[in-house]
């Protein structure tokens, strides 16, 4: 008879033990994110969803969800004043309607991310990024027929950048009040591409070039930290304030 192998025994070790093992490692993996979704707290006693994602009252509010926030308030921060520049120095009665649409439609929808920002304890800019400054520094020093091919060639390549992304949002997100300001976006967006379009000034085949370039990533909130998830806190007693509104640029350093 030959003799028995010493590491030869049942347990853990054995085919059967292994097999359990594995199992028992799956179950722990598939529960984890379930147990994340179902309002697993984190440290700080906030519900994480996922390392970006976090849990509000109104659906998981995902990087993507808020990136979009700070967009749209950035939008409007120097899209309104663009279209105050515009109702001053187009030179056509299409150019200076564009930009009554611009004012009129970026006064209501900031309103909008404002509210819903304070909702979601978000932080929001308030300034234009350093991009959206070159643009209105090219606005107000442009004159004549050059101020209204800038303007609309300008504001009808932002607003074609946005648009995709208003889809993509308003596909996906699962937080209603990020839902609801997408809603808004849209139909904000493609009435600004619709009345620049009508002033004659875009060009269509200089503009397919542009929005064939990737634009260049803006930092958001979000994204200093990476890993971190971003607190969603009621605001505390009554109405919470709202960041300030967007305004037109101050008269010194707009063109006559």
């Amino acid at each position: 008879m030959r003799p028995r192998s010493p590491i030869t025994g049942r347990g853990l070790f054995s085919g059967t033990g292994l097999v359990i093992t594995a199992l028992a490692a799956t179950v722990v993996a598939l529960l984890v994110p379930l147990w994340s979704y179902a309002g697993g707290q984190g440290p700080a006693g906030v519900n994480v969803l996922s390392a970006r994602t976090v849990a509000t009252p109104y659906g998981p509010l995902s990087a993507r969800d808020r990136d979009f926030v700070t967009k749209v308030r950035l939008a409007g921060l120097w899209e309104l004043p663009a279209g105050e520049l515009a109702q001053r120095k187009g030179t056509t009665p299409a150019v200076r309607a564009a930009g009554q649409h611009l004012v009129d439609g970026h006064t209501s929808l900031d309103a909008h991310v404002r509210t819903v920002a304070t909702q979601l304890g978000l932080a929001l800019p308030n300034e234009p990024n350093a991009q959206q400054r070159e643009w209105l520094a090219t606005l107000r020093t442009a004159t004549g027929q050059d101020f209204d091919r800038a303007f609309a060639g300008l504001l009808r390549l932002a607003h074609g950048r946005v648009f995709s992304l208003v889809a993509e949002v308003r596909a996906g997100t699962q937080n209603s009040l990020v839902r609801d300001l997408a809603d808004d976006a849209n139909a904000t967006v493609l009435d600004h591409i619709k009345v620049l379009e009508a002033t004659g000034y875009v060009d269509f085949a200089q503009l397919a070039e542009d929005l064939a370039v990737p634009a260049t990533p803006v930092p958001t909130p979000s994204e200093v930290d990476p890993g971190a998830a971003v607190p969603v806190a009621p605001s505390p007693g009554g109405t919470p304030a709202l960041p300030p509104a967007a305004a037109s640029p101050p008269p010194a350093t707009s063109s006559p």
